[in-house]
């Protein structure tokens, strides 16, 4: 069981101060937000109380509701005592046969309007960071580049694509470009990596990913956006190739 804080560079994105204040629905949105992208994970102890309230900018009562809540969703656990506090409750793997049969029924306008966001919004968040990347996102990137080739099984393989496409949108210092790349990582990320094979080609996203890191890292805006745009293109065509076969299947 691992203990989370603050310092965790991407959690601190997902959980970046909310612009609508005091609702607990949208507190319980963000931390669902960070277990589905897996930042955290079955056993992990989410940050107190207080320090939730701090980086959200909410009171702690508006936290506690939204703890409440996703104790009802079966999401999270609390425990009393000296080692107590609230736990993520997730299989390893996640619910993949749930994602199977939410990404059967989607209607395939609807599959492509997320992927028009997404070519949106990674086109942009790649284009803004190889004009105002800091200096030390090169090595964090590779990291997740590998991280997505070595992923073995889905919960690996969202965790690690989530990762690269919310580090880029963080690298491009925008907050609501952050916040967009997170919402939508949570909606696409567990409908693209599904158990094989409806999953994508690993192999293939992962050398799109070192496609966007070497146009990023050479300040090329222009060819990073047009890779950014390519790798979303591929993305959506893989789910509504799945969402057609699936359809035939059912």
């Amino acid at each position: 069981m691992t203990a989370i804080g603050s310092a965790a560079p991407l959690l601190s994105a997902v959980l970046a101060p909310l612009a609508d204040l005091g609702r607990a629905d949208a507190v319980a949105r963000r931390i669902t937000e960070a277990i589905a992208l897996g930042l955290v994970v079955d056993g992990d102890q989410l940050p107190s109380e207080n320090d939730l309230a701090d980086q959200l900018g909410v009171a702690n009562g508006t936290v506690r509701e939204a703890l409440a809540l996703l104790r009802e969703a079966g999401l999270i656990e609390t425990r009393r005592g000296r080692n107590g506090g609230s736990f993520v409750r997730t299989p390893a793997e996640g619910c993949e046969h749930l994602q199977l049969a939410r990404l059967r029924d989607l209607a395939t306008v609807d599959l492509r309007d997320l992927g028009d966001e997404e070519l949106a919004v990674f086109g942009t968040a790649a284009r803004l960071a190889a004009e105002r990347a800091p200096a030390d996102l090169g090595p964090r990137l590779i990291r997740l580049v590998h991280d997505l080739r070595d992923a073995a099984g889905p919960a690996e393989q969202r965790r690690a694509d989530a990762r690269f496409h919310i580090e880029l949108a963080v690298a491009a210092q925008s907050a609501r470009l952050t916040q967009l790349a997170v919402r939508l990582q949570a909606e696409l990320g567990p409908l693209l990596w599904l158990p094989a094979p409806y999953g994508p080609d690993q192999e293939r996203f992962a050398e799109q990913h070192r496609e966007i890191l070497v146009a990023v890292l050479a300040g090329d805006a222009a060819c990073a956006r047009a890779a950014a745009e390519a790798h979303a293109v591929a993305c959506v065509h893989h789910l509504v190739r799945r969402h057609l076969e699936l359809a035939d299947d059912g």
